[in-house]
């Protein structure tokens, strides 16, 4: 059975940092482009970072240079690691599993597997 479980998820002020987590079952994170998405009220969810097979990444321009998608193999974890946090960055997010690209890809409607989210709240 697959899953994919987020963690590290909580409140933060302006500025600070977080680290997600997303512990893959069922799954291998090295034969899957993995993505990080969220969803704020009342928007869409939209592709944040996205991590290849071939350890390609790519990030929405809203995050680049501040976000941080990486995955540690052995322990089958996907990570997001988001520093100088903002207020807009505030919404739930989700880990995703594409098994059937090479490269990072921030495109959602491709990914088949996703968890069941985790709540980022950056307070001004």
């Amino acid at each position: 059975q697959v899953q994919l479980v987020e963690s590290g998820g909580g409140s933060v002020q302006a500025g600070g940092s977080l680290r997600l987590s997303c512990t893959a079952s069922g799954l291998t994170v090295t034969t899957n482009a993995m993505g990080w998405f969220r969803q704020a009220p009342g928007k869409e969810r939209e592709g944040v970072a996205g991590i290849g097979r071939d350890s390609s990444t790519t990030y929405a321009d809203s995050v680049q240079g501040r976000f941080t998608i990486s995955k540690e193999n052995a322990k089958n974890i996907l990570y997001l690691q988001m520093n100088s946090l903002k207020p807009e960055d505030t919404a739930i997010y989700y880990c995703a599993a594409h098994p059937y690209a090479a490269a990072a890809t921030l495109n959602r409607y491709v990914f088949t597997r996703w968890g069941q989210g985790t709540q980022v709240t950056v307070s001004s």
